[in-house]
């Protein structure tokens, strides 16, 4: 279900959602499709957002499926875009990236859901001492 506040979510495969073990599929990231599952019962809509094409493409979404995540859309702003290079950009419409090459790293599935649905939970949140952030 797809409320006001949802969000459109640009997910990466390789490093984000499975071990990054490109051309091959690496195994899922801890809590990875435990997330994603959570994201769309929140009434996110995600899209697969990859390097990935043809048949290795295919696999991704299908590995996807396995695990129980349909993507609203593939390498697509919205379901029914295609691309076409000569008329558009391969960049698509998105409220959020979510890519294990961000600035700073990927910091995690737990972190990401937290962050998209308020505070994070008293036992995961920085505690400073001595000049120092710990967990």
């Amino acid at each position: 279900m797809i409320n006001q506040d949802s969000k459109l979510i640009a997910v990466d495969f390789d490093g984000t959602v499975v071990e990054d073990k490109y051309p091959g599929i690496g195994k899922a990231l801890p809590f990875a499709f435990d997330t994603l599952k959570m994201l769309q019962n929140d009434g996110h809509r995600l899209i697969l957002w990859t390097y990935r094409s043809g048949k290795r493409l295919e696999q991704a979404v299908d590995f996807c499926k396995e695990n129980g995540i349909e993507f609203y859309a593939v390498n697509a702003s919205y379901p029914e875009e295609t691309f076409d290079e000569v008329k558009a950009s391969r960049k698509i419409n998105a409220d959020l990236f979510i890519d294990d090459r961000n600035f700073g790293g990927f910091p995690g599935w737990g972190e990401i859901y937290h962050k998209l649905n308020g505070e994070m939970p008293e036992k995961a949140k920085p505690k400073r001492k001595k000049g120092l952030f710990r967990f």
